[in-house]
Parts: C-alpha cells; sequence; structure tokens
C-alpha cells in the first residue's frame, strides 16, 4: 500500500511539474511581445521617428514615419521613415541590415548613421532584444514619406567601434545590473543624462547631467545631474519619487519640461521602473 501510494504521488508531482512546464510556455514572450513592449515604453524609438501634433502627442496612424528635426551646432538631423515602405522606408532592408543599422550605426549602402542616434549605447542591445524589436518594426504600417537628408559640420567616424555581432542576454535576477541595461543599451537615459567629451559620453561622469538641448517652444534646458552630488536631486527623492518623475514626468517641486519621452515611459513595467531606480541609487556622486 505504501509502495503504490509512493507511486500514485510520483505521478501526480510528474503531471504537476509539465502542467507547470505547460503554462510557462504560454507565458513565455515571443519576440514580438517584447518588441512591443519596449518600443511603446523604455526603446521609445517614436520619440523622434514618429511625428507630434501641436501638443506634442505622437500621432498614431504615423507611427515611424519620420521626419523630427533637432538642430545642434554640429548637426541638422532629421529622422528618417522607419516603417516597411519600400521606397521611403526600410521595407526592403533585411532583419540583418535592420540590426546592423541599430547596434553598429551603418546602413545597407555603408554609410554611416550620425547623432542623435545613440549607437554607443545600441551596440550593447541583445541579440534577443534588438530582435524582438525588429519584429515589432515589421508589424508597423507602411507610410510613404520621403525624409529630408540630415547634414553634419563634423566628420563622422568610419565606424563606432569593432562590429557587433553578439551580445547575451542581461539577467533580470540582479535589478541593479538590469536597470542599468535598461538606462544605457535599451532607453540610453545616460546618453543625455551624461556629460559629453570630444563627441562621447564621458564615462567617468555618468549621470552627472550637463548637457544643454533645445526645449520645446524654444529655449534652452540643461540635463539634472542623477547623481548624489546634487543636493537637490534624487538622491534626495522616494524611491516612489524617482518613479514618479520618470514614468509621469512629475517631480516632487514642479512637473518637468516634455522632453522626455513621457508618452513612452508612462508605459514602463513595475518591475522596469524598480530595476531602474535600484540602478540609479547606485551612481556615483560626479559633477559636470
Amino acid at each position: 500500500m505504501t509502495a503504490g501510494l509512493t507511486r500514485s504521488l510520483r505521478a501526480s508531482s510528474l503531471s504537476l511539474g509539465v502542467l507547470c512546464l505547460a503554462t510557462l510556455a504560454v507565458r513565455a514572450e515571443t519576440p514580438l511581445e517584447r518588441g512591443t513592449y519596449l518600443m511603446q515604453s523604455i526603446v521609445a524609438c517614436g520619440n523622434c521617428h514618429t511625428p507630434k501634433d501641436r501638443d506634442g502627442k505622437p500621432i498614431a496612424d504615423r507611427e515611424f514615419a519620420g521626419g523630427f528635426v533637432i538642430d545642434a551646432p554640429v548637426f541638422h538631423s532629421v529622422s528618417p521613415n522607419i516603417t516597411p515602405d519600400k521606397e521611403t522606408g526600410i521595407g526592403n532592408w533585411t532583419d540583418g541590415q535592420i540590426v546592423n543599422a541599430i547596434r553598429n550605426g551603418k546602413r545597407p549602402d555603408g554609410t554611416t548613421i550620425g547623432p542623435p542616434m545613440p549607437i554607443a549605447y545600441y551596440r550593447n542591445l541583445s541579440d534577443s532584444d534588438v530582435r524582438a524589436i525588429v519584429a515589432y518594426l515589421r508589424t508597423v504600417k507602411p507610410i510613404k514619406n520621403k525624409t529630408e537628408k540630415s547634414t553634419y559640420k563634423m566628420p563622422l567616424p568610419a565606424q563606432y567601434g569593432p562590429t557587433v555581432t553578439s551580445v547575451p542576454d542581461m539577467p533580470r535576477t540582479d535589478k541593479a545590473a538590469y536597470g542599468r541595461y535598461l538606462a544605457t543599451a535599451l532607453g540610453h537615459c545616460m546618453d543625455c543624462h551624461t556629460p559629453m567629451v570630444n563627441g562621447r559620453s564621458d564615462m567617468a561622469k555618468v549621470g552627472a547631467g550637463g548637457r544643454e538641448f533645445e526645449a520645446p517652444g524654444g529655449g534652452l534646458i540643461t540635463s539634472t545631474n542623477l547623481t548624489p552630488a546634487n543636493d537637490a536631486g534624487i538622491a534626495q527623492w522616494s524611491d516612489a519619487q524617482v518613479k514618479d518623475a520618470i514614468a509621469q514626468g512629475k517631480r516632487p517641486d514642479r512637473a518637468l519640461v516634455p522632453l522626455m519621452a513621457f508618452e513612452w515611459y508612462k508605459n514602463i513595467s513595475t518591475d522596469d521602473l524598480d530595476a531602474l531606480v535600484a540602478y540609479l541609487r547606485t551612481l556615483k556622486p560626479a559633477t559636470p
């Protein structure tokens, strides 16, 4: 009787294990699901590649049609059309060519993609995430929209470094480490919040801010110092206040200027917001 009970328990455990594995398989993220989440939240490509209305809201039926202009002392940048349109977009590009453009800054014709595309950060995108982004781009409505070419008053690099061919996934178990991946490779937050030296982010002063950008409606704004060296900064805020600033554009004393991609950041998951805060808490004091 004991042996029969043991066999019964083993059979039940085996069935339960199979059921759990099946449930996990059903819940597993597909590349398109991952890409949809990333593109509609932390990656926020639409902040530059999707035209906006007078209120600064993305125009839904013009997703990724391009045409957004950013003027800087050394360039006049016009975001390209990255819809699947074959004449004016990237409809003729292969998946590999799109990945190469994102991570290595190279178009299929061999020309270099210039700033403000944050190639230095996108080089660290994992294989699965960059392919997930491509999967999402393939689902976007093709829009015929020929955009002006960007012009530069500085030479673009022949390449941004050794060609990136493979990057492993970043485990999500270490919150601070995954938060760093979110804030650099995926969200490129540190591209704006880190001072520049000779056209590159000064990684000895990560998060120190100090960069100037044109504000909507005119004028300039300076990126905030996110490190503890800023006495009035996020080091003094609660975790909830930091998350509100990221996702809602609200800081304890006032609303933030709508230059950050709040229309997308509002969709960042709770787990990812927690990871971002965990990473920001690790920043060392630094000044621009």
